[in-house]
């Protein structure tokens, strides 16, 4: 039978809009529909429904793709259900005063099964209604369901109600949730559920509990493998690089086939054990790998050689601050009243980069504040080079801007640059340095300077330089007296702070 288009590509003749014997499921407009011809997608869904309403037999509606939700568990961990089973009575709830059921901290997991299933005592009760001999429910919850309200339980942790709601007003909702690409499928789902629920108890004053989500990603590594059998990467030699890199099994040494890089997982056996990068390298080293190796909401992938350049900047970073220590000046010292030229490039630069590192955390961008504590790390070795009126100052002010802009990431190794500084408190404790606006603006620009059009130079002047400073300067320039060529200039057009125009 011939395949009859309905939905044609905006632009294509429905007449002539052939499927090449595949369906198309891309935007467009109807065809071959009678009365929704023309419509878009959208736009004949609402028409349908609207059809559908004026006749009497239909009428919109939501339809949301949930399933119930079984959350028994026949294990120890997690709430117990408060039931009780009375042959008599039937279920019966557990009376409120006598909330909340506690589990027995004498079970045992010696043999497969539900340990309070097995457990002598915990499970007998008596009915609270006809006080005939009963039995507890032995089914704990799913532990999905403390996790999806527990946002409002946080606001008021010692409440002796499960909400307490002023509080909730004043702290909620979440102004960001954090989580994994999981969390986005169950646990969210989940919480905003029970937020509509709440509110409709009366424990919630609103439906939406979380302002901002943001979804990170996974840290990944290299597969290995022997036949069907997985290896860990700490049971595996890598030698070579690039097209000649191979890897062995450090057992055996035998040759290893080195798979494709995927999320850690036990069954593949892809893992780092942190305790063994923390022993290495520490955990700041850890951190600040993860941190700078991609924007965060992308996968990590998790390489040795990663961690040891890691590494090596902190190394270098701690070599940096005992280095300038005898070129800075004292703690504080008062600011001078004037700059060489050298100190006020160090100090634009540092105010620069603490405004930028900061909005970038604010902002989840961490892989790029790091890139600038890098560029201004580099900046600052540069610096000590240098000396004249207010360098020492200008020293001692970068070098406790750098050491909090990576305080966040590298705290241990922050607190000891702090130390190191000459500091008796935590940097913890220290807010975050204020920003001199004025320092954030350059006195010079940079435009392009063209010749009839043709972009020939670029030009560093005054930001404030007069348009025809700016003229006088751009003619001077040896490229635009070459392309002129001994002809006469007709006129010049500057547009402030961007472009110079010599038209000949």
């Amino acid at each position: 039978m011939p395949i009859v288009p309905v939905v044609i590509p905006e632009g294509k003749d429905p007449a002539t809009f052939d499927l090449g014997g595949e369906a198309y499921d891309g935007p467009g407009r109807i065809a071959n529909s009678d009365f929704l011809n023309g419509l878009t997608i959208e736009e004949a869904k609402a028409e349908v429904a609207r059809r559908m309403e004026e006749i009497g037999k239909g009428e919109r509606k939501i339809m949301y793709r949930l399933r119930d939700w079984g959350i028994s568990r026949q294990r120890y961990w997690g709430c117990p259900i408060p039931i009780i089973h009375c042959d008599a009575c039937g279920i019966v709830p557990v009376p409120e005063d006598q909330l909340p059921v506690r589990l027995p901290e004498d079970v045992t997991f010696d043999v497969p099964g539900n340990p309070l299933d097995r457990h002598p005592t915990w499970k007998h009760v008596n009915c609270p209604s006809c006080g005939k001999p009963a039995r507890r429910e032995t089914d704990t919850m799913d532990t999905f369901v403390d996790s999806s309200w527990y946002y409002a339980r946080f606001c008021a942790p010692r409440a002796d109600k499960p909400v307490d709601l002023e509080a909730a007003k004043y702290w909620l909702p979440v102004d960001q949730y954090i989580g994994g690409i999981e969390h986005a499928i169950l646990h969210l789902l989940y919480s905003r559920f029970f937020a509509r629920a709440m509110l409709e108890t009366g424990h919630l004053h609103l439906k939406e509990p979380f302002e901002g989500l943001f979804t990170q990603g996974m840290v990944t590594h290299e597969t290995y493998k022997i036949g069907n059998r997985w290896l860990l990467p700490s049971e595996v030699r890598i030698e070579g690089e690039g097209d000649k890199r191979r890897a062995y099994e450090i057992a055996t040494g035998q040759p290893v086939e080195i798979g494709s890089i995927e999320k850690m997982s036990k069954s593949k056996k892809n893992l780092v054990d942190p305790d063994d990068i923390i022993s290495t390298y520490g955990a700041d080293c850890a951190r600040w790998f993860m941190l700078s190796d991609s924007p965060p909401e992308r996968d990590v992938i998790w390489t040795e050689a990663g961690v040891s350049g890691a590494s090596r900047f902190m190394q270098r970073v701690w070599r940096l601050i005992h280095e300038l220590l005898p070129k800075a000046a004292p703690k504080g010292s008062p600011k001078p009243a004037e700059f060489c030229s050298e100190a006020l490039a160090l100090r634009r630069a540092a105010h620069k980069t603490l405004y930028r590192v900061g909005q970038n955390i604010e902002n989840l961008r961490f892989n790029v504040a790091v890139a600038q504590i890098y560029e201004f790390t580099s900046t600052l070795q540069s610096a000590l080079g240098h000396s004249g009126p207010g360098m020492d100052w200008a020293i001692r002010e970068a070098a406790e801007f750098l050491v909090q802009m990576f305080g966040p990431m590298m705290p241990h190794l922050a607190e000891e640059c702090w130390e190191r500084l000459g500091y008796n408190t935590l940097l913890a404790d220290q807010p975050w340095p204020a920003v001199e606006e004025v320092l954030l603006v350059d006195d010079t620009i940079t435009i392009a300077v063209q010749v009839n059009g043709k972009r020939r130079d670029e030009l560093t002047i005054a930001r404030d330089a007069s348009q025809a400073e700016i003229e006088a300067a751009a003619l001077k320039l040896e490229s635009v007296i070459r392309a002129l060529d001994g002809r006469p200039v007709k006129k010049v057009i500057v547009v402030p702070q961007r472009i110079v125009n010599v038209v000949a």
